[in-house]
């Protein structure tokens, strides 16, 4: 492990795993724990990889943890009301002030993921046994590094436009569907200081989050998200300018 690990919180709600029976077949150990595995397995060494779930004090998201985490990957669906506002809050924070998100499957109506895009970002849906056809639309993209174009996931739940999100900054992967459906199923963001990937797939009761390309997408995301200590700022706090302020830089570098 080197010292300048990236450090990722794999957050998911772990709801579904505790009440149904079929989610907890697919999952046994929590889709956190396969998300988490996931990533171990292609940052290895470079990254430290930790969980947190809905239930624990401050949903395991306490300042200093988060204080201490570059990228946060977030999976809600059941509990998104049950999330602490002060929470939200704090990742809200944490994401202008450089801290990565990765945002995935249902997550989109989570309340962290509504308040940076300022849209419902509702959507279209069809839970089924659909087959996923995922295209890669910016091939030279950091996120589609290594991902084969496309890919088919044999069994998903169909998300479909319209998808009442902001146009995204960076649009990666789009998706089609059995019924003949679309979707943008890998959007990028930048809010304040911080990068913000939402990646559809990973239905709970399917087990996509065990697939090579799945792992590899996620994985990229989390790279590309991550800023260093360079890239960031410290809590941005405008201060009152004096007139001729700029003279005073003169002859400075930029």
């Amino acid at each position: 492990m080197t010292e300048t690990a990236l450090r990722v919180i794999v957050w998911n709600e772990n709801v579904h795993e505790r009440q149904n029976e079929e989610v907890r077949a697919v999952y046994p150990n929590g889709i956190h724990e396969a998300i988490a595995a996931g990533l171990r397995e292609h940052l290895g060494e470079q990254a430290v990889v930790r969980t947190a779930t809905l239930d624990q004090p401050e949903h395991g998201l306490t300042d200093d943890v988060l204080e201490s985490t570059d990228v946060l990957t977030w999976w809600g669906h059941l509990a998104h009301d049950q999330v602490s506002d002060v929470v939200v809050d704090r990742v809200h924070r944490r994401v202008l002030n450089g801290m990565g998100l990765v945002v995935l499957h249902s997550g989109h109506e989570s309340k962290i993921f509504r308040r940076l895009m300022g849209t419902t970002c509702a959507l279209l849906w069809r839970e089924a046994d659909d087959r996923e056809v995922v295209w890669t639309v910016n091939p030279a993209h950091p996120i589609a590094a290594g991902v084969p174009h496309p890919f088919i996931i044999p069994r998903q739940e169909m998300y479909g436009e319209f998808f009442d999100i902001p146009q995204p900054d960076e649009l990666v992967f789009i998706s089609s569907f059995t019924g003949g459906e679309v979707f943008r199923s890998g959007c990028c963001y930048t809010r304040g200081w911080g990068r913000v990937f939402y990646f559809s797939p990973g239905h709970e009761t399917f087990p996509v989050y065990y697939q090579p390309e799945v792992r590899r997408i996620i994985a990229n995301g989390v790279r590309w998200a991550y800023r260093t200590n360079a890239q960031r700022s410290q809590t941005y706090r405008p201060t009152p300018l004096s007139i001729g302020w700029y003279e005073g830089k003169a002859g400075e570098q930029v």
